[in-house]
């Protein structure tokens, strides 16, 4: 009889070992900034984890801007903002920001390109995201290093070159590698054109226009 009830503890102790094994960290990030990152771990407060910290198992290997890296139970996970992961697989939280006209029907979006503060117009014309020359030598873009071609403008035919931005931001939206391009004159507001608005799904009710992240 003494050993049966004994034996009640160390099953309930496997029991709990066995359920314990079986739960699947989740971390969420919820934001980024150089050397640190603000996550929620399986559910929980958001807090603060700086590079080699590590709680709750969980370890912060290197952030910035774009992204963080983490060890979970000897894995190495890489999430962007609003990513998160569980039970070992990655999952991307859909990002989206709400638009409103202005009185002539046009939508304007605050963003930033490669890290500088940069105000859109919504433009499903434009092929590419385009700025003008004194824009791209505000960012420090090197746009004369891309391929240049001609553009057609209200001014005619005029210079531009073929860039890349690194990172595109238009409210919580964040996306990497966005073919651009920079226009030497007759361009003077920044287009926020398809090479964006392709990968969102747009859906626009009377003066409000929602940008939906697809990927």
């Amino acid at each position: 009889m003494s050993l049966k009830k004994k034996s009640i503890p160390a099953i309930l102790a496997a029991g709990w070992l066995v359920c314990t094994a079986a739960w699947a960290t989740s971390v969420s990030v919820m934001g980024l900034f150089k050397d640190k990152a603000i996550v929620s771990i399986d559910g929980g407060k958001s807090r603060i984890l700086s590079v080699g910290q590590t709680v709750q198992g969980v370890k912060l290997l290197a952030a910035d801007s774009d992204g963080a890296s983490f060890d979970v139970d000897g894995k190495r996970r890489t999430l962007g903002m609003g990513q998160s992961f569980a039970g070992g697989t990655a999952t991307a939280e859909r990002q989206s920001v709400s638009l409103t006209a202005d009185a002539r029907g046009h939508f304007a979006a605050a963003g930033s390109l490669n890290g500088y503060p940069m105000r859109f117009l919504v433009d499903t014309g434009a092929t590419t995201i385009a700025i003008n020359a004194a824009e791209a030598k505000r960012i420090g873009l090197d746009y004369k290093a891309g391929q240049a071609v001609g553009v057609g403008t209200a001014a005619g035919m005029v210079r531009a070159w073929r860039v890349k931005f690194n990172t595109v931001k238009v409210g919580s939206i964040a996306l990497n590698q966005v073919d651009g391009m920079v226009v030497e004159s007759g361009l003077d507001v920044s287009l926020l054109g398809m090479s964006f608005l392709n990968r969102m799904e747009m859906k626009r009710d009377g003066q409000t226009m929602t940008l939906t992240q697809r990927y």
